[in-house]
């Protein structure tokens, strides 16, 4: 069984090769990296993947001088090229922004499993991705630990969704949940990155700390479960533990929980290796040892006005999505140069999504299209 990693120099990809090194009967087949070239030197010389795939073409010379026999440097042609004309049993894809979208084609077309946490893909392409997984019989495995709560759930259970009155996904409410949002203009590019419960890069710190991430996960329930909007909701909850909440029509509440740790989503993914996967060789350290503290706190506007502006967003045009990904992805990029103040971010995000700027979106490649137009538009508006 061989697995490819898209974003294997990134937090998730890492934690992934980790996880594989105990698992011998999974063949790394596949490495994808966008600038990191000297991790990802270290995972050739460590991992020896069959083949690699730099998303940097000046930094490729570099690997050259560490590349064996076993291995084979492909450029975007012969990656896309190789993906359309081979097929691969696990795929873990974990690239951060809507670049993941120039992959998610190929990747449809020659993965069995595939293992997500790129939201971007769900957010922007939801309307169209799950009809081309259907039709290419990928099976979906989400990652995020949040949405894979909610797929052990409906995998394992006969629930029918006409008897779910509300689905309650949660958040830790990142550094500031106890602040409110207008006393946090001063805040700084490393203190916004803290997040108290999880390891992550900047940018979903940062999504974290303002509440976009949970907005975009909202999406993504939708997409994946099929979900009404109307039914989805957040809850802020600091420990972490209860990853969702399930309450049904007949006043019965599950609440799905698990250690805070990515491990347990990848593992149970990488489970699919192996009939009767053997989970206590891996990690005995990912039980729940506390479970006293449970808190849960309705999301207030004065704290996370950004939840309140999506709310109110008609999500039922794909347009409005996409503009308010790409709104809150530039407005983070000029926050982490420090050209504009955390705050400012709420401001951006509600100006983009105004624009009056149609597109139709048939397509990956209209989506793509889009995502640039925007990105074009807000540019010139935004002069920094």
């Amino acid at each position: 069984m061989k697995i490819n990693i898209f974003g294997s120099t990134g937090t998730i990809g890492v934690k992934s090769l980790k996880l594989l090194e105990k698992i011998p009967n999974i063949k790394i087949n596949l490495l994808c990296a966008g600038s990191n070239y000297k991790l990802l030197i270290k995972q050739i010389i460590f991992y020896k993947p069959k083949y690699i795939y730099l998303n940097n073409s000046d930094k490729v010379k570099y690997l050259k001088k560490y590349i064996n026999k076993e291995t084979k440097i492909l450029n975007n042609n012969e990656l896309k090229s190789y993906l359309n004309s081979s097929r691969s049993d696990l795929t873990i894809l974990s690239i951060s922004g809507y670049k993941a979208l120039y992959y998610i084609e190929p990747i449809i077309n020659n993965t069995k499993n595939l293992g997500l946490v790129s939201k971007e893909v769900v957010v922007s392409a939801g309307h169209i991705f799950k009809k081309k997984s259907f039709k290419n019989k990928t099976n979906i495995f989400p990652l995020d630990s949040e949405h894979f709560s909610l797929f052990e759930f409906f995998n394992k259970t006969n629930t029918k969704k006409i008897n779910i009155k509300k689905i309650f996904i949660t958040a830790s409410g990142g550094p500031f949940y106890k602040s409110n949002f207008k006393d946090l203009s001063k805040i700084s590019f490393t203190q916004a990155i803290k997040h108290p419960k999880w390891k992550m890069g900047y940018k979903n710190s940062i999504d974290s700390a303002t509440l976009v991430n949970k907005c975009l996960e909202v999406i993504e329930t939708h997409y994946l479960f099929n979900i009404p909007y109307d039914k989805i909701d957040i809850l802020i909850h600091p420990e972490a533990l209860v990853h969702s909440i399930i309450e049904f029509n007949n006043y019965v509440v599950n609440m799905n929980l698990f250690k805070n740790d990515m491990s347990i989503p990848l593992i149970n993914f990488l489970s699919l290796s192996k009939k009767n996967f053997d989970f206590s060789r891996i990690n005995n350290n990912l039980c729940i040892n506390n479970y006293n503290n449970f808190n849960f706190q309705i999301v207030e506007n004065q704290k996370f006005p950004i939840y309140k502006f999506f709310k109110k967003l008609d999500k039922q045009k794909p347009q409005n999505l996409i503009k308010f990904n790409v709104g809150n992805e530039f407005a983070v990029e000029l926050f982490k140069k420090k050209l504009i103040k955390y705050t400012d971010i709420y401001r951006i995000i509600n100006k983009v999504c105004s624009l009056n700027l149609y597109y139709p979106l048939k397509n990956i490649k209209d989506i793509i299209n889009y995502h640039e137009e925007i990105e074009k538009k807000i540019s010139e508006i935004f002069k920094y």
